[in-house]
């Protein structure tokens, strides 16, 4: 996911022998609080303590954030994500992490890949099962050709050549007119304008709506920024997904729990881990940020019961509607313009609903058809999109005999507030209602076993969405939330307490963004210490001049137009 905007190897930096930098020998040892222990978190606070430093993690809830896994049943051995459960091959930041821990990994079913055995697709009141695209109505074939011609009339072909490539130059020659181009354009207004749907009847346009590409249907997505869904596109993060095999929790937990090894890292023994630092378990959840007043300035955090403590540096991790909403956050922390990009951007709601079953029982074959009895689902239909997910054998093959688990239903933005006002049992009861029109016959009810889980993002306290979603015309705000950890400019009020998490990055909604904001942060909290990267391993703050985001506002922005 060599993100375009800003296209650094961030891979390559945490690879390199040199590490990420130091501090000086004065200050190993440093406090640095760090607000909230999800993805981003925990590796803002790995790396600190690799780099000498102690970070003070504050966390409301868990150690994970929306890397939430739940062990279903009494054995456990089936596992739930009710945040982020499929990891594009391309988040190489993101597996730098799961291969350090040896996390087992397996291919993800969506809808027609390899590793699932059929889909059906209910759409309009007509069902059709399909193996491959070449089962499905020849309609479906002319939406595909028509999406990637869409993608070749603003060159999204060579960017992705180029981004394989990782050809800095070619990937910022083709992006950036794009950016100034369509930063106005909706992905609704782009598929509209395109050369390639606008020989297709609307009807066309509706069935891309509802089945996508990739993963499944997008038209909860038309009213974002096109630029969006190119970035998606053009970093691969949507094609050839894993999910982590005993849940995507096990990674920030699992990082939490690590304990250094003989010779890594500086000033914390062998076998200091963030769990021991922490006596195993983070600090309570945060309810004030605020500037000390001291000559040192130091960023001042009070905690839920009301304990203060200093840090000379902070990394604000948890999603930004919060130090508006319930963190009383002092307004001179961050200058207007920040503040006004936090507010004004805009948060995705998303909801999922699991049950576990007493086995993966849409292996079983209808004789009369010679067809799975049950398959993955994309319907226009409330529940959207269902998932089939089942344990497997040392050889990957399926153990049949085992439980297993369906995603009922995973929705997003209108489709996930119909859900809102329903308990779990209202959801189901409407969930295996609606699959019951798609599938008649087939008891799916008499093989759920156990209780289900469900969760709406936008309505836990801790999060208030499941992430940010750019709008037409918010590039800006992208840009100045992303670049907020470049701070030599700033003014001492606004030094040394960082943004960081997926929100912040160009790529929200995906866990390789919480990655990079985080390792950005690190970055900054480092400079801001007085401390620099290794000269032969330059960090993203020392050649971001040469990689730096589109700057609308600097003469080069142009109009929003029309594809081609």
């Amino acid at each position: 996911m060599l993100v375009p905007d800003f296209p650094f190897s961030y891979d390559d930096w945490l690879a390199h022998a040199a590490g990420l930098g130091s501090v000086p020998d004065a200050a190993l040892g440093t406090e640095v609080a760090v607000v909230g222990a999800g993805m981003s978190g925990v590796v803002v606070a790995y790396e600190l303590m690799r780099l000498g430093l102690r970070p003070m993690v504050y966390e409301a809830h868990q150690v994970g954030g929306r890397l939430r896994s739940v062990a279903m049943g009494e054995g456990g051995g089936v596992v739930a994500d009710l945040g982020g459960m499929r990891f594009p091959v391309s988040a190489r930041a993101f597996r730098h992490y799961t291969s350090l821990l040896g996390v087992e990994t397996a291919p993800f079913p969506n809808p027609l890949s390899p590793a699932t055995r059929s889909t059906v697709i209910d759409v309009g009141g007509q069902v059709h099962y399909a193996t491959s695209l070449a089962d499905l109505p020849p309609m479906y074939a002319e939406v595909a050709r028509a999406w990637s011609d869409a993608l070749g009339e603003v060159g999204l072909p060579a960017l992705q050549r180029a981004i394989v490539e990782r050809d800095t130059a070619t990937i910022k020659a083709v992006w950036d007119p794009l950016v100034a181009r369509f930063d106005e354009l909706s992905f609704y207004g782009f598929i509209a304008a395109s050369r390639a749907f606008a020989s297709l009847p609307f009807a066309h346009r509706e069935l891309f709506g509802q089945v996508g590409f990739g993963t499944g249907g997008w038209d909860t997505d038309f009213p974002h920024t096109i630029l969006e869904i190119l970035r998606v596109v053009a970093t691969d993060a949507d094609s050839e997904h894993e999910r982590l095999v005993g849940g995507a929790q096990q990674v920030p937990v699992g990082l939490w729990h690590r304990p250094l090894e003989e010779g890594e890292g500086r000033h914390w023994p062998a076998g200091t881990s963030l769990a021991s630092l922490h006596h195993g378990a983070p600090l309570p959840g945060v309810s004030a940020l605020r500037r000390g007043d001291g000559p040192d300035g130091q960023v001042v955090v009070t905690d839920r019961w009301g304990t203060e403590r200093a840090a000379r540096a902070a990394v604000v991790t948890c999603q930004f509607w919060l130090l508006s909403a319930s963190i009383d956050t002092q307004e001179s922390l961050f200058d207007d313009d920040t503040w006004m990009a936090m507010d004004r951007s805009h948060y995705a709601q998303s909801s999922k609903t699991f049950v576990m079953v007493d086995r993966p029982f849409w292996h079983d074959v209808d004789p009369e058809t010679g067809r799975q009895v049950f398959s993955t689902t994309l319907t226009d239909r409330m529940t959207r999109a269902t998932y089939l997910l089942e344990d497997v054998d040392a050889d990957g093959n399926p153990r049949l005999d085992a439980p297993a688990l369906i995603c009922l239903s995973y929705t997003w933005n209108d489709d996930a507030l119909k859900w809102l006002s329903m308990d779990p049992p209202a959801r189901v009861r409407r969930m295996l209602s609606s699959l019951a029109q798609t599938y008649p016959g087939v008891d799916v009810a008499g093989h759920v076993i156990g209780e289900p889980v469900t969760v709406s993002w936008e309505s836990d306290p801790s999060f208030m969405g499941a992430f940010r979603g750019a709008l037409p015309g918010h590039y800006r705000y992208q840009r100045r939330l992303f670049s907020h950890f470049l701070q030599d400019d700033a003014p001492p009020v606004r030094r040394g307490i960082f943004l960081a998490g997926d929100d912040i990055s160009f790529t929200p909604g995906w866990v390789e963004g919480a990655v990079t904001t985080g390792l950005n942060a690190v970055w900054g909290v480092v400079r801001h210490l007085g401390g620099s990267s290794a000269a032969d391993n330059p960090g993203p703050g020392d050649v971001f001049d040469d990689l730096a985001p589109v700057d609308l506002d600097a003469g080069t922005a142009g109009t929003a137009g029309t594809p081609g």
